[in-house]
């Protein structure tokens, strides 16, 4: 490994949706099924050796959503209440052990990074995102698996807003020079008006007016906020379902490419 912690720029980011981990319109309850399979197909990749480096990102689905809604926290919305912060952190934090469980289950070196600890808006929720990266650019040098997820995350003049997991594979793949990016949901890919899969999309302007919110409790924006974020990046990312996990870890280009 290189002495300078960010090169590790053969690094592959994924995210895991909360919709696909968790079923978002129940308050923290797992989808033990698709975790599962997720699991399986993260662990069968690094076996194959197909992926070498990776980075995983999990949503915050029903844990986490669910108590940033109910203490009125968003993205732009902070709270100066320790109890409210706790029950967002806390809720997102026994999501993160389940998932880390599951993949040391499997034989994945998993570890956590939890965004609250680390990161901050020192200029305010319309401020861009101060996320460290020396920790897991180490850990992914020295053969683990960092796990972050979505968060509260320190805010100047807001006490504590939300991280989204779609604002965090961002920065994480910009920071570690990321070579290929992935979301996984619950969705083929990024649909247009008739439900198709719109199988590339290279700016937002060309899509806005097929993209909505999230249909359960989501305060991070839904899919027009995950597109926006992934165009802002260097790498190519893909949008897929489930069923494309295993496609996108052996090195394809399954849902809708975002480049």
């Amino acid at each position: 490994m290189s002495d300078d912690p960010d090169a590790v720029g053969d690094a592959v980011v994924l995210k895991l949706g909360g919709s696909l981990i968790t079923e978002k319109d129940r308050p923290e309850t797992l989808d033990g099924e698709s975790l599962a399979a997720a699991c399986d197909a993260i662990a069968g990749a690094l076996d194959e050796g197909t992926v070498a480096r990776l980075v995983v990102v999990h949503g915050g689905g029903s844990f986490g959503h669910h108590h940033a809604s109910e203490h009125g926290v968003s993205t732009t919305t902070g709270t100066r209440d320790a109890d409210a912060v706790m029950e967002i952190h806390g809720a997102m934090t026994t999501l993160n052990r389940v998932v880390l469980s599951r993949l040391q289950e499997r034989g994945v070196p998993a570890v956590p990074v939890h965004p609250l600890s680390v990161s901050a808006r020192p200029e305010g929720s319309d401020g861009d995102l101060d996320l460290p990266i020396a920790s897991t650019a180490t850990l992914l040098g020295e053969g683990f698996v960092p796990v972050l997820h979505g968060d509260g995350v320190a805010t100047a003049d807001a006490g504590v807003t939300v991280v989204s997991g779609d604002e965090l594979i961002v920065e994480l793949a910009t920071r570690l020079d990321a070579r290929r990016v992935g979301v996984c949901s619950t969705v083929p890919g990024v649909l247009d008006a008739d439900g198709t899969v719109i199988p590339a999309i290279d700016s937002f302007e060309a899509v806005a007016d097929v993209l909505g919110g999230s249909e359960s409790t989501d305060v991070s924006g839904g899919m027009a906020a995950k597109v926006r974020e992934l165009l802002a990046l260097d790498p190519p990312a893909s949008v897929f379902g489930a069923d494309g996990l295993v496609s996108f870890l052996r090195g394809e280009d399954p849902g809708t490419r975002i480049d």
